[in-house]
Order: structure tokens, then sequence, then C-alpha cells
């Protein structure tokens, strides 16, 4: 859930960082003939109301001290005065590039939480630093604003309840599938040679698309309900893609050469049949190998 997050937040930032930095430099300029702390104070009640989901806003001193408690709608993150926040990255990376910046998730020291601070430096007239004016929006609020489609959105949980119906669904198939094809074997049981070569490739046929509908339900289940959703793992997803075709390449190539004994033996003139099925596994064979070819470039890319 959380790694999902992090890549969501990931896609939105630059986004997010605009809108925050723009209503920042909207209700206070930067560059000041004399800062005054009343006047950045009244404009950050202000603000308040224009991110009604920031959970604090305060200020901090050219050196990173915070110089007031945190402005907030929730009376218990209204505190920190005089707490040293020289050594976070929303301080040192305002006051290294001079200008509005937004962080990475980190875990927040007021509501221990993961958090993302917009930061936005004050100079005078003579460019000095005067202050940095921060503020803090949790990850999960910050994806609820910026990114609509969200994990935590209203259609984000319906897609993940859909999803969870429809692998719960096709594993249920899987597992009536792998039983029907160990049990038609396993009804002979030890009268090996009472078993009938139409009722194993059958049987084969049963497990190889049990396999096949299993990883397809793991492949789903991960990426759309769990949410491991790794952008620099697509190699992985390629890998269950391809599993997938070649079982079913596999379970077809089966019912070809089962087709071809059986029709061989009650009716030759049926055979063409098996020949089709032939020439369709053939074909996606060929697909398989485009696609292979397909992703190595992409990877290279």
């Amino acid at each position: 859930m959380i790694v999902r997050e992090i890549e969501q937040y990931s896609e939105i930032r630059t986004k997010a960082r605009a809108y925050l930095c723009y209503l920042l430099q909207r209700y206070i300029p930067n560059y000041m003939p004399e800062p005054s702390l009343d006047n950045i104070i009244n404009a950050l009640k202000i603000l308040k109301k224009e991110i009604p989901h920031a959970e604090a806003f305060y200020i901090l001193d050219k050196s990173g001290m915070q110089i007031i408690d945190a402005i907030s709608n929730n009376p218990e993150y209204r505190r920190g005065k005089g707490i040293n926040r020289s050594m976070r990255a929303y301080y040192y990376r305002a006051v290294k590039e001079k200008r509005c910046i937004l962080t990475d998730p980190y875990p927040s020291l007021l509501t221990h939480e993961l958090t993302v601070t917009a930061s936005y430096p004050i100079y005078n007239d003579k460019k000095q630093l005067i202050y940095i004016i921060c503020v803090d929006l949790s990850l999960s609020d910050a994806l609820k604003i910026f990114h609509p489609t969200s994990i935590d959105s209203i259609f984000g949980n319906f897609s993940k309840i859909s999803y969870f119906l429809f692998t719960f669904a096709l594993l249920i198939v899987a597992v009536l599938l792998f039983f029907k094809g160990v049990m038609s074997v396993l009804v002979y049981g030890f009268h090996f040679q009472n078993l009938d070569i139409k009722e194993i490739f059958e049987s084969t046929i049963l497990i190889t698309l049990s396999l096949a509908i299993f990883d397809l339900v793991k492949t789903l289940f991960e990426e759309e309900v769990l949410g491991h959703h790794k952008r620099r793992e697509t190699s992985d997803i390629h890998k269950t893609m391809i599993r997938f075709l070649g079982s079913i390449v596999i379970a077809l190539s089966i019912e070809a050469l089962m087709l071809v004994f059986k029709f061989a033996i009650i009716g030759p003139e049926k055979i063409i049949y098996a020949v089709y099925l032939v020439g369709a596994v053939t074909l996606l064979l060929f697909g398989l190998s485009f696609y292979l070819k397909a992703v190595k470039g992409y990877e290279e890319e």
C-alpha cells in the first residue's frame, strides 16, 4: 500500500509543487524590504483556508529554528516552537536551492505518518535569508487533492474490490481445473495398466490451464489489490505474461497432438481439423516470439 502511494506521489509531485508554491507566492512575496513576522502569520492563517487538508503551517528562522507554534486546524498539532529543524530536508534544500521546494515523503514528528512538506524561503531587499515558511501535508491527503484516482479515492477502492472478486473467482476456477485434472488420473488408483492415454492428455491440459490461470491470478492480485506495482520491475510482469502465453501454447499443442492420434484412428477425414489447430499454435508461437523481441527492445531502451 505504501509503495503504491509513493509511486503515485512521484507522478503528481511536479503538479503538487507548482500548486503549493503558487499559493505561497500569491499570499507571501519571497522578497520583501522588511519581512514582517506578524504579516506572514496573518497570511498563513488565510492560506490555511485555501488548503484545509494541510496538517500544519509554521515558520523557521534562517538558522532552522521554529519560531512559532504550528498553525493548524488540529489543536494537538499547535506546538513546535523552539525546535531546531536545520537537519530537515525542507530546510536545507530551500536554503540551498533558494526557491520553493516540495520534499519526498518522510515520517512526521508531529503525526508519525508519512508527510510531505512545501518550504518557501523569504528574503529581504538585500537578498538575505530571513524566514522559511513550511506547509506540512500528509501523503494520503496530497494524493486525494492532486491524484483523484489514487488508491484512497472512491473509484480506487471500488477498483480494488472488483479486482479482488475477479481474482477470487479465477482462483476457484484454477483450483477446480487442478483437482479435476488430478482426479481424472487418480481414479485408476495403482492400476496403471488401465490408464487411458486420452485421460492422461486431458488431465495434462486441465493442469496446464490451471497453472496459466493461477499465474494470471497472482499477477492481478499483487498489482491491483496489494498494490505491488513496481515500475522498475517491468521484466517480472513480462515474465508472467510470457509464462501465461507459454502455458496456453503447451495446452493447445497437447490438444492438437491428441486430436492427430484420435482422428488417425477413428476418422482420418477429420484430421484436417487437427492441422488447423497446429497452424493456430504455430501462429501463437510467432506472436510470442514477436512479443519477446518487443519486450527485449523496450527494456534495452
